[in-house]
């Protein structure tokens, strides 16, 4: 071939590359759309003003229980349902101090853990473990290289005793190499 015809068969196989990769990208794109038309719906079922539960026709004279406390089993007490109080808010906001107690906690707790893991992991019994495995891997690694080379010397002998043998049949032949 010559090297035109080799510039060619490259670019033929750069556009072919090119043209799967858009290929993939395009379906990927269809995905993500459909993906987010999903979410849209969703979203938009979600936001939607909530309809009015339908009152039960029978009244079967069972009241329901929900449990109300939550700690030991004397402590849980039940309670008929109530339909929640509008005025009452399910949220309350909580002041600066507070936030601040529990974003402080939460980094204690973080730095804690941290201080562990790290107190663990550069204990002596985890030094001296790592030690070994590393030792015990570079005995294994000149153990290998070591029966490699042995091998190859093997193999090196053995190519010229055959040479060794020709030459002595009369066959001589120039070793280009």
């Amino acid at each position: 071939m010559t090297t035109e015809q080799v510039w060619l068969v490259a670019a033929g196989a750069v556009a072919l590359t090119a043209l799967v990769l858009a290929l993939l990208a395009r379906r990927r794109a269809r995905r993500a759309e459909g993906l987010l038309e999903t979410l849209v719906a969703r979203v938009a079922l979600l936001e939607s003003p909530a309809t009015d539960v339908p009152v039960p026709l029978a009244d079967t004279g069972a009241t329901t229980y929900v449990i109300t406390g939550v700690g030991d089993g004397a402590a849980a007490t039940t309670a008929p349902t109530d339909p929640p109080d509008p005025e009452v808010p399910l949220a309350r906001p909580i002041d600066g101090r507070l936030f601040a107690d529990i974003v402080a906690r939460e980094s204690v707790v973080k730095a804690a853990s941290w201080t562990h893991g790290l107190r663990r992991a550069l204990s002596p019994e985890s030094r001296n473990r790592i030690r070994f495995h590393v030792r015990q891997e570079t005995k294994q690694a000149g153990r290998e290289r070591r029966a490699e080379m042995k091998q190859a010397l093997r193999e090196f002998r053995a190519r010229e005793r055959a040479a060794a043998r020709r030459d002595v049949d009369g066959d001589l032949r120039e070793d280009v190499a």
